[in-house]
């Protein structure tokens, strides 16, 4: 029940559940990965059931694919949606510009491939997750299993002259073998603790071969709706230059919610 949440997943819940006020009957909806996408996902399949609410979901991972279908969501694919009105998704850190870091759940690759194939983003977050300066959460970078070390030392290499304060790196793994993305790559684990320059750092990662993409959002994020423990939620507009505060009342909720973990 949403009563005897832990403050944090009070904001998270909260976040999702303002975010869930923009999608409208008819949207082509990106739907993010993680703990705080997950309540987003299950605000969005009470809204279909009670209120009649119809959408057309594109998941960013088989993880959020299999909760929403479960949730009673439509799913479909990029391809068959083409073009989104919104995608929704949490981010690992967020600064005052709503650049992001993205990829502690593994789902960079095909989370920035539907965030950058929609109208508009928005990211919910608690507010931990903002910021003054991304990096130091570690900065996922996917690369191909090919050659990987190569790629790693690389990588290691360029941090050199890049106006960042750490350059190990490690490979993510699951358990005792590396982790394996759902395209099949590995991600390697940038421990940089602070970016100088994030949209000089993206670029220069993507144009090395071996990598495929990094967790490096820029320009892509519209708005943030940041939740609090409090039930207090801000919406930040980076286009309008606003910010909006409200607070959500918490009811005690049935059992949509009970089993969620993350």
């Amino acid at each position: 029940m949403t009563s005897e949440l832990s403050p944090i997943d009070k904001a998270k819940f909260v976040s999702a559940k303002r975010a869930a006020q923009f999608v409208e009957s008819g949207m082509r909806v990106g739907l993010g990965t993680g703990s705080t996408a997950a309540w987003l996902v299950r605000c969005l399949g009470e809204m279909v059931r009670d209120n009649g609410l119809r959408i057309k979901g594109v998941p960013t991972s088989t993880r959020t694919a299999t909760l929403a279908r479960e949730v009673g969501i439509e799913v479909v694919s990029l391809d068959e949606a083409k073009w989104l009105d919104i995608t929704i998704d949490g981010a690992d850190e967020f600064d005052g510009q709503l650049n992001l870091i993205k990829g502690g759940g593994g789902a960079l690759l095909q989370e920035k491939i539907v965030a950058t194939a929609s109208d508009q983003m928005i990211v919910i977050a608690d507010v931990g997750k903002e910021v003054e300066t991304l990096g130091a959460f570690p900065l996922p970078v996917e690369v191909i299993p090919f050659g990987w070390q190569t790629t790693q030392a690389l990588v290691e290499e360029t941090l050199v002259s890049m106006d960042v304060l750490g350059r190990d790196s490690t490979l993510r793994m699951n358990g005792e073998v590396p982790f394996i993305t759902d395209e099949g790559n590995h991600i390697i684990d940038l421990h940089v603790k602070r970016i100088g320059n994030a949209r000089q750092l993206a670029l220069v990662l993507n144009q090395m071969p071996g990598v495929v993409e990094n967790g490096l959002f820029i320009d892509i994020c519209d708005r943030v709706v940041v939740g609090y423990g409090d039930g207090k939620v801000e919406v930040r507009d980076i286009n309008e230059g606003t910010i909006a505060t409200e607070r959500l009342d918490f009811v005690e909720s049935d059992n949509l919610f009970a089993d969620l973990t993350d």
